[in-house]
């Protein structure tokens, strides 16, 4: 009985991760909710906005309660270069959905150059190693379409441009660019995995010292294969420290964010929920949970850019 009733979850389990690839499908890789803060991950050229050195993590839980559900863990942090006018840093990823598992290293360096009176052009470059696991035998090893597992190591190269002044920025770039697809073991074509092109801008309204400023910023992806997603958001500061906002995706998803900046750190949470009648029906349940951390260093401290 005991041996059947496990059979019966793992059947159910394996259904529950077939139907689910086909949502993953529908949206981004690498999509956070709290870019506006932070960035780098997407476009490491936004590293040099900030004159002081950080280290930023981002952890982010989705379908939270489910088993097997999306996580994922950012780490980047760069130190500038100031006699050149760079940066230098690394960013590391870890991404795990059910039984795939991929892993990401890169490390990048990005420059400016002064093109007038607080405007930049910066241009940044990356390169490091992915690393792409997928143990789709352990779904059931019956189904032939589940019968090997995939174990794929491939190189990574990527690249970005920044155009910002004190006010606002604009920004292009490709942090993952793959000349073919990378793990297609269940997938005849895995766009999961396919070249990710990142297009951003944003606007800080108010001066320095300002007790209230308001910043809206959107962030568009486009892959081939996976439909066009664009995220809007408005954060509004208050005294530069407590940032209360929120963000719409054209993929029926909203999220609610808080962050709080004390001296050199900064926390933030995130909430987000989807928008579709079915999401709504069920209520605040398996949602998805963000929290970042920010730490600066360095000589520039006083020197916070809310960009």
């Amino acid at each position: 009985m005991k041996s059947t009733s496990h059979l019966l979850s793992r059947l159910v389990f394996s259904l529950l991760i077939i139907s689910s690839f086909s949502t993953v499908k529908a949206q981004q890789l690498f999509s956070y909710s709290q870019y506006m803060n932070n960035l780098t991950p997407l476009n490491p050229a936004y590293s040099l906005i900030d004159k002081a050195g950080s280290v930023n993590a981002i952890v982010r839980r989705q379908w939270a309660g489910i088993e097997g559900s999306p996580s994922t863990f950012i780490f980047n942090g760069n130190l500038p270069v100031e006699s050149i006018g760079g940066a230098a840093g690394i960013t590391v990823l870890n991404d795990q959905f059910a039984v795939e598992h991929l892993t990401e290293i890169n490390l990048f360096f990005a420059k400016s150059i002064q093109l007038a009176d607080n405007q930049h052009l910066a241009v940044s470059l990356n390169g490091g190693i992915r690393r792409y696991a997928a143990n789709y035998s352990a779904l059931d090893p019956l189904d032939p379409q589940f019968r090997n597992d995939v174990r794929e190591t491939r190189p990574n190269i990527g690249f970005g441009v920044l155009y910002y002044t004190d006010h606002y920025y604009l920004g292009v770039a490709v942090p993952e660019f793959t000349t073919r697809s990378l793990g297609n073991a269940s997938q005849v074509d895995n766009s999961y995995f396919s070249s990710h092109y990142n297009f951003s801008g944003a606007y800080l309204f108010g001066k320095a010292g300002d007790e209230v400023r308001v910043k809206p910023a959107v962030l568009a992806t486009y892959t081939k294969g996976v439909p066009f997603i664009a995220d809007f958001s408005t954060t509004l500061y208050l005294k530069e420290t407590l940032g209360i906002g929120g963000n719409f995706r054209t993929n029926n998803e909203m999220s609610g964010i808080l962050s709080v900046s004390i001296e050199a750190v900064r926390v933030g949470y995130s909430y987000q929920f989807g928008t579709a009648s079915n999401n709504v029906a069920r209520g605040f349940k398996n949602n998805t949970h963000e929290i970042t951390l920010t730490y600066r260093f360095g000589q520039n401290l006083g020197r916070r850019s809310l960009l």
